[in-house]
């Protein structure tokens, strides 16, 4: 029988051999339709390996769906592409792809002549946490693999080790700051429980700095010393495409190699975002900058309300320092509202000071030329301009430091990347991938904070790192999930979540498919000093048709992210309000809360707590 819409019998024999003709005569033959996705995407990873293909569109060819047929009987394949290296049958897209990745389909191409032999089987531009993950679990399955790691220098001149900006820069000091923060309310507390003293207590900001350094240097070198146990190569050299599969690396001398590779992730990491308005890189400091500060930044401005930005606020603060932040439209942008506003109003009630709709326009920076002569390493004053985002108030105030923390822009405008045809967001840049994390460019990946779309934490990177090095060299299929993932803001009060934001919630179920429990709670520790009674506060949003499955995890109270790490594997594996109701709770402790909660925020009763 003839194919569907021809109706004169075509020439099996003659086709059959042109079949043959065409596979034995191209290294790479693909039988391809000029219209499919998928035949395109074999293509271009051909091109990426340099490798030059034979390509017959059968929506275009006369008798292409005859051909098809005679594909379909010699390979038992109906679809395209149908693709042969070497006069060997790979399969379609999924089958090409998974022979890139397990390395046969460059040694059927390696037959020929023409095979390239790289310097390294996987490259990694970034040695942050994401970057050392992925390069640790290659190497371990057995592949060469190369690490760059290169810091740019802040405006100031601040730069740092191994490891990224969660070690050096980001999560490590920041929760040990908070955590010195703490210990001055626990001093304050501990009056109540007996404790006397009667020093006046006062805290030194270069000892706390020179020691979370310190700490800090012994992880630098904890990386280096287990990337050379793995037998990777580490280089602290800026990396930059220059052609496909090639990086130029330049150290800080401005010595330049070369090195090929197979394969390449990006995990570049983000820096923080300046304002762009005069006096910002000159006199302003970011978080790149602050946790290694030589001294102590006195009266500070923030300016920005990101989670960033509301924890350093909230430890400076807590150190006793005079602390305002301002805020052009809300705080945490992107979490759940309710809990932000919480937040701030309970950093409000300890002293922390918030400018609502303002943003810088000028900063000039006024030095007491005898203050900086009395008191080396003293900072300067800075005056600051704000101009109200809703009429044509001006504010205007001097500071001793101003931290700016308005957000972050990936690293990757740089590195060459338009080289080699990588596409990024031209808004944000940051790279968008498929659920392999897999750039455009067949042979480049990404991890971390620069995809699009993705969540920027470390715990991500790590496991996204981990999971595509088994993807690429361990025959896995495991993908990272980006759903459900529990983070935490180390504010002076903790908000640790792990789901979807109330809003959120709403916008995908509607409001009346929604059940949201709630509840207000004391911590015993904090009765006895008689503090913050009824600031706490835990919220679960559940899905009234899915049998009241728990899709929003919420709490703002202390340990906070202790908490809601212990939740967030329940939730992963479906949890309902009826589960959380049979869970017995450990008494007396913040956690059991959302095994008590009854009362439903429709209801509109009181939530307010009178003992533990």
């Amino acid at each position: 029988m003839p194919p569907p819409g021809q109706t004169q019998l075509p020439d099996w024999d003659g086709l059959k051999l042109r079949v043959r003709t065409l596979i034995a005569s191209h290294r790479v033959m693909i039988f391809s339709k000029s219209y499919c996705p998928y035949c395109n995407k074999v293509k271009e990873l051909f091109r990426s390996m340099h490798v030059e293909y034979y390509a017959l569109e059968l929506d275009v060819t006369p008798d292409g769906p005859s051909i098809q047929q005679v594909l379909a009987e010699l390979t038992n394949q109906r679809t395209v592409p149908n693709v042969f290296v070497n006069g060997t049958h790979i399969g379609g897209c999924d089958s090409t792809y998974q022979a890139y990745h397990d390395g046969s389909l460059q040694k059927l191409l390696g037959d020929s002549k023409d095979a390239v032999a790289y310097d390294y089987d996987l490259i990694i531009i970034g040695g942050g946490s994401g970057g050392l993950a992925c390069s640790k679990e290659a190497a371990t399955l057995g592949k060469k693999v190369m690490v760059l790691d290169y810091v740019v220098p802040t405006p100031l001149g601040t730069s740092w080790g191994l490891g990224g900006t969660c070690v050096n820069v980001g999560c490590i000091p920041k929760k040990l700051m908070h955590q010195a923060a703490l210990l001055g309310q626990a001093l304050q507390d501990s009056r109540k429980y007996g404790w006397q003293y009667e020093e006046q207590v006062k805290h030194n900001w270069g000892v706390m700095v020179e020691a979370i350094q310190n700490y800090i240097g012994s992880l630098n070198w904890g990386y280096r010393v287990s990337l050379r146990e793995k037998s990777v190569t580490y280089l602290n050299s800026y990396g930059e495409f220059i052609e496909p599969h090639k990086i130029k690396a330049t150290n800080r001398k401005g010595q330049v190699t070369y090195h090929t590779a197979e394969t390449f992730v990006l995990a570049t990491g983000e820096r923080p975002r300046y304002l762009g308005i005069p006096g910002d890189k000159e006199y302003c400091i970011t978080s790149d900058d602050l946790f290694s500060l030589p001294y102590c930044p006195g009266k500070t401005l923030v300016v920005g309300a990101s989670y960033v930005a509301l924890e350093c606020a909230g430890f400076l603060a807590g150190l006793g320092l005079d602390v305002t932040v301002m805020v052009r439209s809300i705080l945490l942008r992107g979490f759940d509202q309710e809990m932000a506003e919480r937040v701030g109003a309970h950093m409000e009630t300890h002293g922390v000071k918030f400018i609502r709709k303002f943003v810088p326009v000028i900063l000039s920076l006024q030095i007491f030329i005898q203050v900086e002569q009395l008191e080396e390493g003293m900072p300067g004053r800075l005056k600051v301009i704000a101009k109200s985002t809703e009429g044509p108030e001006i504010f205007e105030e001097e500071y001793n430091t101003v931290l700016i923390a308005v957000g972050r822009d990936a690293c990757t405008r740089n590195i060459g990347l338009e080289t080699i045809g990588v596409k990024i967001n031209e808004k944000n840049g940051k790279v968008p991938v498929n659920d392999e994390e897999q750039t455009n460019v067949p042979y480049v990946y990404a991890i971390g904070d620069i995809l699009d779309g993705k969540l920027e934490l470390t715990p991500v990177a790590i496991q996204a790192g981990k999971l595509l090095a088994r993807r690429l060299y361990g025959g896995s299929s495991t993908k990272c999930d980006y759903i459900n993932v529990p983070t935490t803001v180390f504010t002076p009060l903790e908000y640790g979540s792990c789901g979807l934001a109330e809003e959120r919630a709403i916008e995908e179920y509607g409001k009346q498919n929604l059940e949201v429990y709630h509840s207000l709670f004391w911590p015993l520790e904090w009765t006895v000093p008689g503090r913050d009674n009824n600031t706490c506060y835990a919220k679960i949003i559940c899905s009234k048709h899915d049998n009241n499955r728990v899709i929003g995890f919420h709490v703002l109270g202390p340990n906070a992210g202790e908490v809601t790490q212990g939740f967030a594997a329940a939730i992963k594996c479906g949890l309902t309000k009826e589960l959380l109701d049979e869970t017995i709770g450990i008494h007396p402790t913040c956690g059991e809360v959302f095994t008590t909660m009854d009362i439903t925020k429709s209801s509109g009763q009181d939530i307010s707590q009178r003992g533990c």
